[in-house]
C-alpha cells in the first residue's frame, strides 16, 4: 500500500492558526457573506474589532487594493443594518498582498507565522503569540484546530439552545391569571372594574391617597384593568411579550423587570397625575418589551431583524397613541420602559454581559429610581 503525504501550504497553516485562536481563545463567531471568495469574516460584537477579515486572495497592486476597500465598505454598510451597530470596526488580515505600504491603519499582513510576533496584533490580543505558538506538524495541528473548533461550536450551540430552546411560560400565565381573577372579583365585591371607589378599594395607583403613604397602590395598580378592553388589549400583550422574556431571561429575572418596571412605571406616573386614578399592566409590560430590546441588542445577529421590524415599531406606535390619547398614562409607559431596559442590564443578559456592565446597570438603576422618586414625591 502506498501512503500519499497530505502537504498543507505555508499560508494554509497561517490562516487555520488565525482561525482557531480568534474562534477559541477571542470568541469571534464565523459570518457568512454572500458572494465573496477566499475571505474569511468573524465577528464578536463585544469585541473593539467587531469584525475580523482574513483576506487570502492575491492583492498585486494598489488599483486590486482599492477595489478590495471599495467592497468592504459596502458589506460593513449591510453588516451595521443587520446588528443594529453605529459603527462597526474591522481588522483587515491580509495573507497574500504584494506591496504592504498600501496598508492602512486596520490593515495587518500576516504571509507566515512568524509575522504574528512582528505585526500589531499582539498589541491588541496580548496572548496571541502564546495560544498561536505551533508545535505539532502540519497534519497534527489541522486535526487538532478542527477539534477544537469543533468544540467550540459544540459548546455554544449548547448555551444558544439552553437560551432560545422553549419553555413553558408558567410566571406569564400566572400573572394573566391574577389579574383575570382580580378583574373578576371587582365585580363579584364591588361595583365593577370601571368604578372609581371600587378600583381605590382594590389599590389602584391615586396620587392622593399615595403620596400620603399608602405606597403599597404602586404594586397593587399592576394587576388592575379598567374595562374589558383595557384587560384583554394587555393580557394579549403580556401573553405574546412575556412568554418571549420569560424564556431568555429565565423565570426569576422575568418576574425582577416584571414587578420593577410595573413600580418605576408607578412612580412616574405620579409625577404627572393630579386627582387621576391609574390603574393596569402596561407600565410593566412596556418594561419587558424594554427587557426584549436590550437582550435583542446582544443577540443582535440572531434578532436583530426581528428587533427593529417588530419589537421598536410596537413601542413607538403605542407611545405615540398614548400621546395622543390623554386618557393613556404615558408616564407609566415611558417609566416602565426605561426601568426595563435599565433592569435587564443590572441583572446581565446571559453568556454575554460582564460584571463591569451589571455594576454600570445597578448603579444607573439605582439614580433612575431615586430621580423619578424625587419627581413624583419631593418636586
Amino acid at each position: 500500500m502506498i501512503m500519499e503525504e497530505i502537504v498543507f501550504k505555508s499560508d494554509d497553516l497561517v490562516i487555520m492558526n488565525l482561525i482557531n485562536y480568534f474562534i477559541t481563545e477571542q470568541n469571534y463567531n464565523p459570518m457568512i457573506i454572500r458572494g465573496i471568495n477566499d475571505e474569511i469574516w468573524l465577528e464578536n460584537l463585544s469585541n473593539d474589532y467587531k469584525i475580523i477579515r482574513i483576506v487570502s486572495h492575491h492583492i498585486h497592486n494598489k488599483e486590486q487594493f482599492d477595489f478590495d476597500k471599495f467592497k468592504l465598505g459596502r458589506i460593513v454598510k449591510q453588516v451595521k443594518k443587520k446588528t443594529l451597530s453605529f459603527k462597526v470596526k474591522v481588522l483587515n488580515i491580509y495573507t497574500d498582498i504584494e506591496n504592504k505600504s498600501l496598508l492602512t491603519e486596520n490593515d495587518i499582513a500576516i504571509m507566515t507565522e512568524s509575522d504574528i510576533k512582528s505585526s500589531k496584533l499582539p498589541s491588541i490580543f496580548p496572548n496571541i503569540i502564546e495560544k498561536t505558538d505551533r508545535k505539532e506538524n502540519s497534519l497534527e495541528f489541522f486535526i487538532k484546530v478542527t477539534d477544537s473548533i469543533n468544540k467550540k461550536n459544540e459548546k455554544r450551540s449548547k448555551e444558544a439552545a439552553k437560551i432560545f430552546s422553549y419553555k413553558k411560560p408558567v410566571i406569564t400565565y400566572a400573572l394573566i391569571a391574577i389579574c383575570v381573577i382580580v378583574f373578576v372579583m371587582m365585580y363579584l365585591f364591588g361595583n365593577g372594574s370601571e368604578d372609581s371607589m371600587t378600583l381605590i378599594n382594590f389599590g389602584a395607583n391615586f396620587d392622593l391617597l399615595t403620596k400620603n403613604g399608602q405606597y403599597y397602590r404602586l404594586f397593587t395598580c399592576m394587576f388592575l384593568h379598567i374595562g374589558i378592553v383595557h384587560l384583554l388589549c394587555n393580557m394579549y400583550s403580556l401573553y405574546v411579550i412575556g412568554k418571549e422574556v420569560e424564556n431568555v431571561f429565565g423565570k426569576f429575572k422575568y418576574i425582577v423587570i416584571y414587578i420593577a418596571s410595573g413600580i418605576c412605571g408607578s412612580i412616574l406616573s405620579l409625577a404627572f397625575a393630579h386627582n387621576t386614578i391609574s390603574a393596569g399592566a402596561s407600565g410593566a409590560i412596556f418594561g419587558l418589551m424594554g427587557a426584549l430590546v436590550y437582550f435583542g441588542y446582544y443577540y443582535r445577529t440572531y434578532l436583530g431583524a426581528a428587533i427593529k421590524s417588530a419589537v421598536i415599531p410596537v413601542i413607538l406606535i403605542n407611545l405615540l397613541i398614548g400621546f395622543m390619547n390623554p386618557a393613556i398614562d404615558n408616564a407609566a409607559h415611558i417609566g416602565g420602559l426605561i426601568a426595563g431596559i435599565l433592569t435587564a442590564m443590572m441583572i446581565g443578559i446571559p453568556n454575554k454581559s460582564t460584571k463591569v456592565e451589571k455594576i454600570n446597570g445597578a448603579v444607573l438603576t439605582f439614580l433612575y429610581v431615586c430621580f423619578i422618586v424625587y419627581m413624583a414625591f419631593f418636586k
